[in-house]
């Protein structure tokens, strides 16, 4: 595997490739990024895997600091999977000036949800993205459904660009007592871990309770905005500081109508929720 630092060093190395799979990460890689790397070599090759820590995405109050670097460990699981090239720019590299030129999502996919409650987050996330894809030219790249809206933004993004790079969705990897895998569970107590289930269980529960709703005598829309209340309250009372809990359309993330239960238009129950100072999130698609 190559360790490239720059840009042009890059560049040299995928010249003449022609169906470049590319996994952006931030680095402290654990299995359900290593499945996406797999995923991305079903899809094309040679597989590329960039790790950068994108200060554009946090916010002033988040945990952009304390982030773990874990570079030589990553390094090595990545060659472990085949991984071609591994682009592990500094700041320098990635934003050499002030990045003034950036990436809007519409305000109805990009300010809802986790950009309610992390204002700016999505500028940062396509800017970087944006910047990378043009770095790598891929035509191929593998995002992961747990972070749903995210993937849903980039894939629109690269739609209404018109660039040549299809996004390929990766399911969800959960540890064996549901917990979605991510690198910000380091951050939790063992107690904490013990809980922190509990997340994707109740959003199993909404989902089961809505299923059996549409095959039953018909789901209504006050119906589901009781099933989000009384799962807010079932994580309150263990001690999460829920941001939201939502169903919602899986083409848009917009909230549905009536007509919409009573088609059974797909949906999906999005979450975020802190656990202690752990912001932990998580999708189950009806």
């Amino acid at each position: 595997m190559k360790i490239v630092h720059t840009i042009d060093e890059l560049r040299s190395q995928l010249r003449g490739q022609l169906r470049t799979a590319f996994v952006p990460t931030m680095g402290n890689l654990h299995e359900g990024h290593l499945s996406l790397m797999r995923t991305a070599a079903r899809h094309g090759d040679p597989v590329v895997a960039s790790i950068f820590v994108n200060r554009l995405q946090f916010g002033p109050n988040e945990d952009f600091d304390r982030y773990p670097r874990t570079l030589q460990d990553d390094a090595a699981k990545l060659e472990k999977e085949g991984v071609y090239v591994l682009f592990a720019p500094d700041e320098r590299e990635m934003y050499p000036e002030p990045q003034d030129y950036r990436i809007r999502p519409p305000e109805d996919l990009g300010d809802i949800l986790e950009g309610e409650f992390r204002p700016g987050f999505f500028v940062g996330v396509t800017t970087v993205v944006m910047k990378l894809f043009q770095c790598v030219g891929p035509q191929v790249a593998v995002f992961g459904k747990k972070d749903y809206q995210q993937q849903m933004i980039i894939r629109r993004m690269c739609q209404q660009f018109a660039m040549p790079t299809e996004i390929i969705s990766a399911e969800t990897i959960r540890d064996a007592d549901g917990l979605a895998l991510s690198s910000r569970n380091g951050y939790l107590s063992e107690q904490e871990r013990a809980e922190a289930p509990r997340l994707y269980a109740t959003l199993q529960q909404m989902r089961d309770r809505i299923t059996q709703a549409q095959f039953g005598l018909g789901l209504k829309l006050d119906e589901v905005a009781d099933l989000e209340q009384a799962a807010r309250q079932i994580l309150s009372v263990k001690g999460w500081q829920p941001d939201y809990i939502s169903v919602r359309r899986q083409s848009n993330l917009a909230a549905p109508t009536q007509q919409d239960l009573d088609q059974r238009t797909p949906l999906v129950v999005v979450a975020a929720a802190k656990l202690g100072k752990t912001r932990l999130i998580d999708n189950l698609e009806i």
